[in-house]
């Protein structure tokens, strides 16, 4: 991916919060500022989505909802297709149909990101269960 030079003027106290936070998140300004603008502009474009920090990354999620990668993953589950499967997966996960279409849309526009965060949840999930089975095995011993 090419990249390209942009300088821009933003106000003080704008200044001051962006370094603040690249402090607190052991960032560099550039690296910040570039992460909240892509993602404000991923927001612009999806409206219902929202950016969260957490100890494996930032990710994508729904405005006062689940995480998309969470929705994905039931929604791809279901045995059905267009609405109905909007339909299932809204009775799986709690949400409306219209979140699900909204989790969707974005998924459509990122799925490599998405399925990297399923991958990754299902390998620590198998992580866990095994780890759990060791645990059983050795206190029936």
């Amino acid at each position: 991916m090419s990249t390209r030079h942009l300088s821009l003027r933003v106000e003080s106290e704008t200044f001051d919060l962006l370094q603040a936070r690249s402090r607190q998140a052991g960032q560099t300004l550039s690296h910040l500022a570039k992460t909240l603008l892509q993602e404000g502009l991923r927001m612009d474009a999806h409206p219902g989505i929202v950016f969260r920090p957490g100890p494996a990354g930032r990710r994508s999620g729904l405005v006062g909802g689940p995480d998309v990668w969470e929705v994905i993953h039931v929604f791809t589950e279901v045995d059905a297709r267009g609405d109905e499967a909007v339909r299932q997966a809204a009775l799986l996960t709690g949400l409306t149909p219209e979140q699900v279409r909204i989790a969707a849309r974005y998924y459509a526009d990122y799925p490599s990101e998405i399925d990297d965060w399923i991958r990754r949840v299902d390998e620590e999930a198998t992580r866990a269960e095994a780890a759990w089975l060791r645990h059983q095995d050795l206190l029936q011993a």
